[in-house]
């Protein structure tokens, strides 16, 4: 049976607040820390008593060494990368090598860049009759994406869509977006550095988001949201956005009937008048 563990753990969008309290614990407990450089919130390793290890400027094999040692010799490894680790956080090759050394690894996930990106901008990502579908993705460069996955076919489907890594490269975001079918009037946002205190917001449509990201700066650690459920509140032709099926009065569930009693009380009121 493995005795020894390296804790991978998601930090968080930015807001030291934010990290899950499971990591905070395993953070104040920590002998060793690798964590993601610029990219974490320098508050989130404030008073631990860990050995600090900034993997800006480490590699791979670096970054594993570290880890396996200290893991071997019996102490509590973690490795903090930001937000949530379930994608674009490269640990799938970090645990293969840990695994390989016999260091079986744990992972602890993070509230994701993502959902602090949708708080920034008080809205949800499904709208019913609008879309059910929310595409996570990048914008190839540096890092290529599977042709099949490229932008323009991902757009085709014209439902939310969460754009990582790819603020540098907006307009060519647009261009993408514009040649799968998305309308030029669609509603799209970027939000930078999402809940750290210098958070920012630009808003506009696929015709103008590049300019407004342009003049604003914007070129890093952003993430750009793209699709009409960002403009379900005000769009719908000025009436009132669509409403989920779940607190609709005429729509009845195993909790609440059509006539808005929950099955508990109906089912009182029902013993009464029969008892």
């Amino acid at each position: 049976m493995e005795s020894h563990f390296v804790y991978f753990i998601g930090a968080g969008p930015g807001d030291p607040e934010l990290l899950t309290l499971k990591g905070r614990r395993l953070l104040d407990a920590a002998d060793v820390i690798v964590y993601a450089g610029s990219l974490v919130n320098p508050d989130l390793l404030r008073g631990v008593r860990a050995q600090l290890h900034d993997s800006a400027s480490m590699t791979l094999e670096e970054t594993t060494l570290v880890l396996k040692e200290a893991a071997l010799a019996g102490r509590l490894a973690v490795r903090l990368h930001s937000g949530d680790i379930s994608y674009y956080s490269a640990i799938t090759e970090q645990i293969s090598l840990l695994e390989d050394a016999g260091i079986a690894c744990r992972v602890v996930p993070g509230v994701s860049s993502l959902g602090a990106g949708c708080a920034a901008l008080g809205q949800e990502l499904t709208i019913p009759e609008v879309s059910q579908t929310v595409i996570v993705t990048r914008m190839a460069g540096r890092t290529p994406v599977p042709g099949r996955e490229a932008l323009a076919s991902l757009a085709s489907h014209q439902s939310s869509m969460v754009i990582f890594l790819s603020s540098a490269m907006i307009g060519k975001v647009m261009e993408e977006l514009l040649a799968g079918g998305y309308p030029p009037e669609t509603p799209v946002a970027v939000v930078e550095k999402a809940s750290w205190p210098e958070e920012r917001t630009i808003k506009g449509s696929l015709a103008d988001i590049a300019r407004k990201a342009a003049e604003a700066g914007i070129k890093k650690t952003a993430l750009i949201y793209v699709g009409a459920a960002l403009g379900a509140r005000i769009c719908n032709g000025g009436k009132e956005p669509k409403r989920s099926k779940l607190y609709d009065k005429e729509f009845s569930h195993e909790y609440r009937d059509k006539e808005g009693y929950s099955v508990d009380k109906r089912a009182g009121a029902k013993r009464e008048r029969h008892g």
